[in-house]
Formats: structure tokens, C-alpha cells, sequence
């Protein structure tokens, strides 16, 4: 895998300092600037073109709700994940809606942040059971049962309702008695088709078109 070009957005120097520790364990991982608010943000993304922002959800001139907002209107390539001391999903939420891709708690351990953001970069990360579920409230299916025709093959559908239940790869292989290569082979046939970009893309798409809210096949 490249090198991932991290920009680390906080309000507070010890926390960018935290964070930049924690990313300098990793070899995949290069941070390549700091920022202390949204705004900050937004012209240094500009400047140096990260591949990964780590942004503070909770901050002064410029939350990181709106700089989120901002930076993917301009810059949509570039990957977001919000950082806050809260686990009120109504943030990530939030979050996902201005187009960041994931969500990380400061007091998680070192070895979860590596191993999320790993999958993140590499279009593994799920969205969690709870979320999954937060947004089927938020964005209810249609109620007619008849699904929008698309060109999604039966498997193809079913890997779709997987994912967006919110289950990992290894998961659904599981679940579908397939390899996690197969698993990953498809889920780039089905974003292709639809031409979206990610998992979160695609789980709004289920949730769109009434298919999140099927029963899933185990």
C-alpha cells in the first residue's frame, strides 16, 4: 500500500500531539501538517493535497462538522475521519452526511486507531451495527416493496444488504460461505456499476432504494 499523507486537525496541541505520535508508529502513515481549526484546514488542504484528514469535530472559528462540508465540495478524493471525545453517533452522523468516511474516539487504544484507519484507506471500515440502524431511522425505506430497477447481479444485492447492515468483509464472507477476496471483488464490481466511490455511498444507495431494510439471508 502507498504512503498515506495525513493532515491532523485540533484545537488542542496536545491532542495533534497524541495523534501524531500515534500515527508515527506506523510506518503507512506520514503526517504532513497540523492545523488547529477549520479553517486552517481548508486552506491547508489546499496547499499540501493530504490523502487523509483527521479532523476535530468540535472547534472555534470553524467546527469540524463544516470544514468536513467544505473541504469535500472542493476536494471530494480526499478522505475524512472525524476525532472527538464523544460516542453520540448523532455526531457521526452528522459527519457522514457532509461526506467524512469514519469516526474515532480519543480514548480508544493506539492499536485501533492503526488498525481502523488501515481499513480505511483500503476500503474496509464498516459502519457500526448502531449506525447501521441510526440511519435506517433517519432515512427510512420506501414503502412499496417493489426495489428501483439496477444492473446488480442476486449476489451483488445480497453482498449490498450485508454491507449495509454494517458488516466488515471477513463478516459477509463469512455469513455467504465465500473468500474475503470474493467479497472485495465484488464490492468493487457493484461501486463501479453505480458509480459511487464507497462504502458509505453505497450503504445511503441501500437505504435510497429500500434494500437495507430486507431481511438478510444467513
Amino acid at each position: 500500500m502507498e504512503l498515506v499523507r495525513v493532515l491532523v486537525v485540533d484545537d488542542h496541541a496536545h491532542a495533534r500531539e497524541a495523534i501524531c505520535s500515534i500515527l508515527s508508529e506506523d510506518s503507512l502513515f506520514e503526517v504532513i501538517g497540523t492545523a488547529s481549526n477549520g479553517m486552517e484546514a481548508l486552506e491547508l488542504t489546499g496547499h499540501w493535497m493530504p490523502d487523509l484528514i483527521l479532523m476535530d469535530v468540535q472547534m472555534p472559528d470553524m467546527d469540524g462538522l463544516e470544514a468536513t462540508r467544505q473541504i469535500k465540495l472542493r476536494f471530494p478524493y480526499v478522505i475524512i475521519v472525524m476525532v472527538t471525545v464523544s460516542d453520540d453517533v448523532t455526531y457521526l452522523f452528522e459527519a457522514l452526511k457532509q461526506g467524512a468516511q469514519g469516526y474515532l474516539l480519543k480514548n480508544l487504544a493506539p492499536s485501533t486507531w492503526l488498525e481502523y484507519l488501515r481499513a480505511i484507506v483500503s476500503d474496509d471500515a464498516p459502519l457500526s451495527k448502531e449506525l447501521a440502524y441510526r440511519i435506517l431511522q433517519e432515512f427510512p425505506a420506501p414503502r412499496t416493496e417493489d426495489v428501483p430497477d439496477n444492473p446488480l447481479t442476486t449476489r451483488e444485492l445480497e453482498i449490498l444488504q450485508w454491507v449495509s447492515a454494517g458488516y466488515t468483509n471477513r463478516e459477509i464472507a463469512d455469513q455467504l460461505g465465500i473468500s474475503d477476496q470474493t467479497v472485495k471483488n465484488h464490492l468493487k464490481n457493484i461501486l463501479q456499476k453505480l458509480h459511487l466511490e464507497n462504502r458509505v455511498q453505497l450503504t445511503r444507495y441501500a437505504l435510497e432504494s429500500g434494500l437495507a431494510g430486507r431481511k438478510l439471508r444467513k
